[in-house]
């Protein structure tokens, strides 16, 4: 099994950093390399792409936002 067909555990999506390459991104989103890209250069990715230079980048807050996965709140509840 590819890193792609795995997707990504949530602790890992926990601990992306702010912006990410569309490689993670994919991956985090089920998506194939040539799909992703793709999407992409179209404007139809399922989240904002930021590109700097030949470079796709994805924040982490879109990501989230886009997986449903709720922000930065400790799993101890603060304490």
């Amino acid at each position: 099994m590819t890193t792609t067909e795995q997707g990504m555990t949530h602790d890992e999506l926990m601990h992306l950093p702010v912006a990410v390459p569309l490689e993670t991104a994919n991956r985090a989103l089920h998506l194939g390399r040539t799909t992703g890209y793709h999407l992409a250069r179209t404007g139809r990715y399922p989240v904002r792409v930021l590109r700097h230079g030949r470079a796709y980048k994805v924040s982490r807050y879109d990501l989230h936002r886009n997986l449903g996965i709720e922000a930065d709140t400790p799993a101890d509840g603060g304490a």
